[in-house]
C-alpha cells in the first residue's frame, strides 16, 4: 500500500519541493494539478491548502504531509508533528494601529479582534479577560484597523507588512515554521511508520547539512591543540598526519553560521590551506 502524501499548496511549496528533492524524491507538476508525478512509486500525493491538511491528515484521508504548526494548532486536531523542518518560520502576533496599544485597555466597549485564525485567537483574548467581538478574515488582515479593527492577530515574518501599514506589535502569540505532520493511525501501522521514518531521517540529514560545511585545514604540530579547541565539530575533528610528518591535516563539520569569524580565527591560530566544502547530507 501507497504511503499517502500530503503537500502544502501557497507559499511555502517551493521550498517543501526542493527538500524532498534532496532527499531522491522529485514531485513535478504543471501546476493546475493537484496530483503531481512523484518519483517513488511507494508514494502517491496531493497538493492541498495548508489548513486543511491537519484535519485530513487525522482523519486519515492522508497518512502524513506537510503544514505550518499555526495551522495544527489552530486545528486541535490529535496529528503527531514528526519533524519541525524550520522552513518558513513565521510568528504570530497581535498588532495595533501605531501608538494606541496602552489604549486597549482604557476602552469602554468590547475590542474588535480580527484574525484568519480563529481559535488561537478566541483562546488568547479569553486568557487576557477582556470582552471582545472577533471578525474572522479571509487575508489582508493587515488592512482592518483602525476603521474595522482594534487589534489583529497576525502572522509576520520581517514585519515589513506590519510597518507599511503603521501597525505595531502588541504581543507575541505563537511562533510557528513547516513541520511534517502523520497520522496516529499510520505511525501505527509499521510498514507505514517505517517509512515516515525513513522520511524523517532523511530529511533530518538533508537539514543539518544545511546547517553545515566540511572544514579542512593544515596545521603545525605545536598548533594542533590550539585548533582543537577552537573547532566545534559534531563529535570530534578528524586529525591526520602529513606525509613526513610535516604537521597535520585537520577537517570537521562546523556550523555555517558564523563561518567568517571561524576562519578567521583559526588562521589567527595558526591554520593553513583552509578549504570549506558544502555538504548534501549529515547523517549525526
Amino acid at each position: 500500500m501507497k504511503l499517502r502524501l500530503t503537500l502544502p499548496k501557497g507559499r511555502i511549496t517551493d521550498e517543501v519541493v526542493k527538500l524532498l528533492s534532496a532527499c531522491g524524491i522529485e514531485v513535478r507538476s504543471d501546476g493546475r494539478s493537484y496530483r503531481p508525478f512523484v518519483s517513488n512509486p511507494e508514494i502517491e500525493a496531493k497538493f492541498l491548502k495548508p489548513q486543511n491538511i491537519p484535519k485530513l491528515v487525522e482523519i486519515g484521508a492522508h497518512d502524513c504531509g506537510f503544514t505550518g504548526h499555526d495551522w495544527v494548532v489552530e486545528s486541535g486536531c490529535g496529528i503527531t508533528e514528526v519533524l519541525d523542518t524550520g522552513l518558513d518560520p513565521v510568528t504570530l502576533v497581535a498588532a495595533a494601529p501605531e501608538g494606541t496599544a496602552k489604549q486597549l485597555d482604557r476602552l469602554d466597549r468590547p475590542l474588535i479582534v480580527a484574525a484568519e485564525f480563529e481559535n488561537i485567537a478566541r483562546r488568547w483574548m479569553e486568557s487576557r479577560g477582556r470582552p471582545f467581538i472577533f471578525i474572522r478574515t479571509f487575508g489582508a488582515t493587515e488592512v482592518y484597523p483602525p476603521e474595522d479593527a482594534d487589534l489583529i492577530l497576525d502572522l509576520v515574518a520581517t514585519g515589513s507588512t506590519l510597518r507599511e501599514n503603521r501597525l505595531e506589535v502588541v504581543a507575541e502569540v505563537l511562533r510557528s515554521s513547516t513541520r511534517f505532520v502523520a497520522s496516529k493511525a499510520a505511525l501505527n501501522d509499521p510498514a507505514k511508520a517505517e517509512r515516515i521514518e525513513a522520511l524523517q531521517t532523511l530529511m533530518t540529514a538533508v537539514l543539518e547539512a544545511r546547517r553545515r560545511v566540511l572544514l579542512e585545514m593544515n596545521l603545525a604540530a605545536d598548533r594542533l591543540a590550539t585548533v582543537v579547541e577552537i573547532l566545534p565539530a559534531m563529535k570530534a575533528p578528524t586529525i591526520q598526519e602529513l606525509h613526513g610528518g610535516r604537521g597535520y591535516a585537520v577537517k570537521a563539520a562546523v556550523p555555517r553560521e558564523g563561518l567568517p569569524a571561524l576562519i578567521l580565527r583559526l588562521r589567527q591560530a595558526g591554520a593553513s590551506d583552509l578549504i570549506a566544502y558544502a555538504l548534501e547530507k549529515v547523517v549525526p
